[in-house]
């Protein structure tokens, strides 16, 4: 079904200036550099690669712009990689790409690498001689690695007399670095990145070098209002681990103007205030962690109407993504309270994302009409750039986001809905194999599957040539399904740039069917 749009289609419009963005972070990191008389320490958490979420909340964000700040001036640039011996002994796992701490790094090298800045240094934080964190160490350096092995601090934090001294981070060793400015980053929170940095100056200060502090920050936007959606957006981001945004009183203090910051950083500045204070022997230069920061997001925005519906839609997509976490045994239920909390207060229903309410409609009209696999139903809507929502209906054939994608190829090329794209014969021998060869349950074409056999149909037809053509035009299209997808259908909605939203229900009861 095809539903041309009555309201004017914000999907696809671009609210953010990357490139005055990327300048801007670039001249105020360097501005730092040159501030300092020895090494400028930035610590940098979040995404350097990927940042899906920034690009979602801030449409026409470069998910990898940050790493192209550094590439900019790769020639005053170091890096070094921190991770946490309890997570490489626990084998923790980014839940973004589903990969081990200890993997990422070596991923963290590759890219780095691919970006023309090479990576020599690694530090394994509060290493107690784990097994695992030894032959990580190992790994690494047969790959020509410096590996660098500091140890807990007693009294980290509080100790303040015990930290700053050669009983603290004086018994760390001193990571030699050769360019102005080092980044300090990791796989994920709670890798050490902030201890680094500060005994990193410690010894700097020893030696004579006044080397300086900063933190590379995205979100939240200190200069946007602490109720704006793209901030809303950053809390209902981090619903799982209890981040919420506050004003800077410390900022409000020193400069008598609002700005927003969050309860983790608040909470450690005056600690992280008198360290850094004892390091240096002198007045802290900066007076909040806002000032801390480096943070030139807010300016690159360039229409705040388009920002503030992403940043609306991504609040809605963290509740429906918290809610399946939390039917799928991964996820707490109070990130979906908080999520729903979230949306309560920016007054957000869930039908204020378009996709929503013509998946259900759909899903009833399937079930009317008795259509989908073995009885059971499924739908999906996408909504394209010009506002029109496709939607479809599983088959025995396809899985719902297989037919969805198909049915908004043929609207995007000016095919009619009835032609088939992809010849019967080739999803028969393919349904027959995965059948009969392979044992499987579920036969249908999910959407990794069709896409492949769309590629092989565009040989033969010009009709399937025309459609997948018009692929790219579906990045950063909203969808919403009736049912948790399956990971194949999950795995192609991801490569084709969709954003997807789903119900937190299976498709069946029986989850070995799903």
């Amino acid at each position: 079904m095809i539903l041309k749009p009555t309201l004017p289609s914000m999907v696809g419009k671009i609210g953010f200036d990357n490139e005055k963005y990327l300048s801007e972070q670039r001249q105020c990191i360097l501005q730092r550099m040159e501030q300092c008389d020895g090494k400028l320490y930035l610590e940098c958490g979040g995404k350097l690669l990927f940042d899906m979420h920034a690009s979602r909340v801030l449409p026409g964000f470069d998910p990898n712009v940050k790493m192209r700040v550094f590439q900019s001036f790769k020639d005053k640039l170091d890096v070094i990689i921190c991770i946490s011996s309890a997570d490489i002994e626990r084998h923790k796992i980014r839940s973004d790409f589903g990969i081990s701490y200890d993997t990422d790094v070596f991923k963290m090298i590759d890219d780095f690498a691919r970006w023309g800045i090479e990576v020599r240094r690694v530090v394994i934080t509060r290493f107690s001689n784990e097994p695992g964190a030894i032959a990580f160490k190992e790994r690494l350096e047969r790959h020509g690695v410096k590996v660098y092995l500091h140890t807990a601090i007693a009294g980290y934090p509080n100790d303040i007399d015990r930290i700053v001294s050669d009983e603290g981070y004086g018994r760390n060793p001193y990571i030699p670095t050769d360019k102005p400015v080092v980044l300090v980053t990791a796989p994920g929170p709670g890798s050490g990145k902030l201890a680094t940095c500060l005994g990193q100056m410690y010894h700097d200060f020893r030696a004579g070098r006044k080397s300086g502090y900063s933190k590379f920050e995205t979100f939240p936007i200190w200069n946007l209002p602490i109720d704006h959606p793209v901030n809303v957006a950053y809390e209902a981001a981090t619903a799982d681990i209890g981040d919420f945004n506050m004003i800077d009183h410390f900022y409000v203090a020193a400069e008598g103007k609002i700005a927003v910051n969050y309860n983790r950083d608040l909470d450690a500045y005056p600690l992280l205030k008198r360290i850094l204070e004892k390091i240096t022997g002198k007045e802290a230069v900066f007076n909040s962690p806002t000032e801390m920061g480096v943070n030139r997001c807010g300016f690159g925005i360039t229409d705040d109407e388009v920002v503030r519906w992403a940043s609306e839609q991504e609040i809605i997509r963290r509740y429906y993504r918290s809610a399946c976490e939390f039917a799928q045994g991964i996820g707490e239920k109070a990130a979906v309270d908080r999520c729903l909390e979230l949306m309560n207060r920016s007054s957000l229903k869930l039908e204020d994302r378009p996709t929503v309410g013509p998946a259900l409609e759909a899903l009833k009209d399937a079930v009317a009409r008795g259509k989908g696999n073995k009885g059971v139903s499924c739908s999906a809507a996408i909504q394209l750039k010009n506002g029109t929502i496709v939607t479809s209906h599983n088959s025995p054939m396809m899985h719902a986001s297989s037919a969805m994608v198909l049915n908004a190829l043929k609207c995007l090329a000016g095919i009619d809905e009835k032609e088939d794209l992809i010849p019967k014969q080739i999803i028969q021998s393919i349904t027959d194999m995965k059948r009969d060869q392979l044992n499987g349950r579920g036969v249908s074409l999910n959407l990794d599957e069709m896409l492949i056999c769309l590629a092989m149909a565009a040989t033969l037809k010009g009709e399937s040539k025309k459609a997948l053509e018009n692929l790219p035009q579906l990045r950063g299209c909203e969808c919403h399904m009736s049912h948790v997808p399956s990971s194949g259908d999950w795995s192609g909605l991801r490569k084709i740039g969709i954003n997807v939203t789903s119900e937190p229900v299976y498709p069946s009861s029986s989850f070995m069917n799903f």
